[in-house]
């Protein structure tokens, strides 16, 4: 289940992961995973989420972006385990905020941050993305950014 978390939450055992449910943040999650399972650490996969500029439209509860969030997590939580058994504890949390802002902050308190990549094409795929990027950049604790399909 989602649920509201402040980065006090975060422990210093935890692997955060950011999901944003691309096929490189599956990719993330898949390995983050495993690697709970193999440490015994905590995982605690993060979604985070902005109003869009457009918002002011009206066309859209502030609310259901938050809800929206939740979902796609939940979603691709249930598809990285499969028929796996989780590791002892997975915990989702939704946050509004810009995702690699969100991401830094519970780093301040983890033990690890995994992200994935989202480089494009051939010579563009062999870069990161921004979010990922600004992680490796500032992160409080080292940082997998694992490339996936």
């Amino acid at each position: 289940m989602s649920e509201a978390m402040h980065v006090d939450d975060v422990r210093d055992l935890d692997i955060i992961v950011g999901v944003d449910g691309s096929a490189p943040a599956k990719a993330a999650l898949r390995w983050a995973i495993g690697q709970a399972r193999l440490t015994g650490a905590r995982l605690r996969a993060i979604i985070a989420w902005e109003v869009p500029v457009y918002h002011s439209w009206g066309l859209i509860p502030y609310e259901d972006f938050g809800a929206a969030a939740g979902k796609l997590l939940t979603e691709s939580v249930q598809e990285a385990l499969g028929l796996v058994s989780p590791p002892d504890a997975v915990v989702e949390t939704v946050l509004p905020g810009h995702a690699a802002q969100v991401l830094i902050d519970a780093s301040a308190h983890a033990a690890l941050l995994v992200v994935g990549s989202r480089g494009h094409g051939a010579f563009a795929g062999t870069l990161l993305g921004s979010v990922s990027q600004l992680c490796v950049q500032h992160a409080h604790c080292p940082v997998v950014v694992v490339r996936g399909k």
